[in-house]
């Protein structure tokens, strides 16, 4: 009896197999290269959130950056409420992973490239980039200071 629920368990994950390595998550290159497969098919997109979260009544557009390019997302209101931060030259977004139909020409919005997201999971949440000015930035401000100080200096010594 063991023996033959081992067997079957064995079999129903060889099944799966197949259905987990195609779940993998895809790059905006990959989509690209392979836009017509893709088209109106379920797919699996990770990235970082970057931009706005653009509300639309009950719905939302996300923008995901994903290695070299971004795809714009299309989501309910309630999934978009999981977003915390959107990457900008503040902070980082946070990375999240989306399920949802691909459109290649979305007639929905315009014949754009979009994908119309089922599920969303957050990866990892955002968070803020330190201001820390560069050596050379505060080099230079010094610089500039001791400039004006000497200038300064030579005008009030020419007045006397």
């Amino acid at each position: 009896m063991r023996k033959n629920i081992l067997q079957i368990s064995g079999f129903l994950a060889l099944m799966m197999l197949p259905i987990a390595l195609y779940a993998q998550p895809l790059s905006v290159a990959e989509i690209i290269k392979n836009v017509k497969s893709f088209d109106g098919k379920t797919i699996t997109f990770e990235g970082e959130v970057i931009g706005d979260v653009m509300r639309r009544g009950n719905f939302a557009w996300v923008n995901v950056y994903n290695y070299d390019d971004a795809l714009g997302v299309w989501m309910s209101a309630s999934l978009a409420a999981g977003i915390d931060h959107t990457g900008s030259h503040r902070e980082t977004g946070d990375k999240i992973e989306v399920v949802g139909v691909f459109h290649r020409a979305c007639p929905e919005h315009g014949g754009d490239m979009d994908l119309h997201a089922q599920g969303l999971r957050r990866i990892s949440c955002g968070t803020l980039i330190p201001n820390v000015p560069s050596r050379k930035k505060r080099n230079f401000i010094i610089f500039l200071l001791g400039a004006f100080i000497v200038l300064w200096i030579f005008t009030r010594s020419k007045r006397s």
